[in-house]
């Protein structure tokens, strides 16, 4: 079975999660990766925790399918051992420090003239230019920059998004720029440089706030859990104490509420809540009518009528529960990857494809392939001694 990118080879300086998550992409769908660590302790996100077995929950989720290559890349030995990578590769992609890979002679720039058709993606913070180039950046602070911050959590707290979003949001714009120039050189032979900026990846994703508060105007309120500007939209609790999500998105959908959930078909009509902006404005005496009715219910009851209604509902799950989540197993959506504590579950990535399976194969030990990459590259046993005895790998 032939995946998209077969053939494909990645070599990876990368740490933490933006360009893993990148690269782990780009191996699901069978390119060869080849990540190279720091000798001893590796990408330092091996150390976060120790949640899965012993192992870090941020590596094991971004890191399965790929080669660990040790290489301490200050010693001239160890770039000797990296260019001769980059020969064959078709993709380099680095998240280091801002300037970092510039200087050790690896910009588009300076590999372009003897690797013409190689496409080199650089991850960084605030791309690589502008009063901003030099600053480092991590998730949290991105988020805040982006203005995330501002719009998440309730009116008294801004609230950071649970899980590392700008570097989800770069890592996902890296691979599809990836995919693309892998799409142009197919067209032209020629490599591209991709400059891929976390805070604009984020930037993005904040098309809808940005334009809510154009020119000038109110931005979104914080409103915890809730929908800033469609009522009803977002938490309610059921008599038993469970939470359940709602949200209406048209007028036809308030009625069917009113009549079928709430019991109370007359109160689609009422001069407060006929509109959703007047339903918006009027939130807090709204809330206390669902409430006051929602009360007399248990979750289940109070879902049951929401999906008679139509209504679109959901429950507020935890970790455990979306480990058991009964869609997610309907679908065979978790499978076991290896891994050097053994086998863990990974969640398949989105989207089946009925031409081919996605690559599942386990996450690397520290420099698990470092002795067979080099015997690949036609160093003997004596060289790669060698290479230990300078300390390069």
């Amino acid at each position: 079975m032939t995946r998209p990118l077969d053939g494909i080879t990645v070599v990876s300086l990368e740490h933490a999660i933006a360009a893993p998550f990148c690269t782990r992409q780009l191996a699901d769908l069978g390119a060869r990766v080849i990540k190279v660590e720091r000798p001893g302790a590796g990408d330092f996100a091996r150390a976060y925790d120790t949640r899965v077995r012993g192992q870090a929950s941020h590596f094991v989720w971004t890191n399965r399918s790929k080669e660990s290559i040790t290489l301490d890349l200050k010693n001239p030995e160890a770039m000797a051992v990296l260019r001769e990578l980059l020969k064959d590769a078709d993709v380099l992609v680095q998240n280091l420090a801002p300037g970092a890979a510039a200087r050790m002679g690896l910009s588009f720039e300076a590999l372009n003239a003897t690797h013409p058709t190689l496409i080199v993606c650089d991850i960084s913070g605030y791309g690589e230019d502008g009063p901003y180039r030099d600053k480092k950046a991590y998730d949290l602070l991105i988020q805040s920059e982006a203005g995330l911050l501002s719009i998440t959590g309730t009116p008294e707290a801004p609230s950071k998004a649970g899980n590392s979003m700008a570097d989800i949001a770069a890592g996902m714009y890296a691979y599809t720029n990836i995919l693309s120039a892998l799409l142009l050189r197919g067209k032209t032979g020629q490599g591209s440089h991709i400059d891929v900026s976390m805070l604009e990846a984020l930037g993005e994703w904040m098309g809808y706030p940005l334009y809510y508060a154009f020119e000038g105007a109110a931005p979104p309120p914080r409103t915890a859990a809730s929908h800033a500007s469609i009522y009803p939209y977002g938490p309610f609790v059921a008599g038993d104490g469970g939470t359940v999500m709602l949200g209406l998105q048209n007028e036809r959908e308030w009625k069917v509420f009113c009549e079928v959930v709430l019991g109370d078909a007359a109160l689609a009509s009422d001069a407060r809540f006929c509109t959703n902006a007047l339903r918006n404005a009027n939130r807090a005496e709204l809330q206390q009518l669902i409430l006051g009715m929602f009360a007399t219910m248990s979750t289940a009851e109070v879902e049951a009528r929401l999906d008679q209604a139509q209504i679109a509902n959901a429950r507020m799950n935890d970790m455990a529960g979306v480990w058991a989540h009964p869609q997610l197993q309907a679908r065979q959506r978790w499978q076991p990857v290896g891994s050097p504590a053994g086998e863990i579950p990974a969640l398949l990535p989105p989207g089946r494809n009925n031409r081919y399976d996605y690559r599942m194969d386990p996450v690397p030990a520290v420099g698990e392939h470092t002795e067979a990459i080099l015997r690949e590259l036609g160093l003997d046993e004596a060289a790669v001694q060698a290479l230990r005895n300078a300390k390069a790998i």
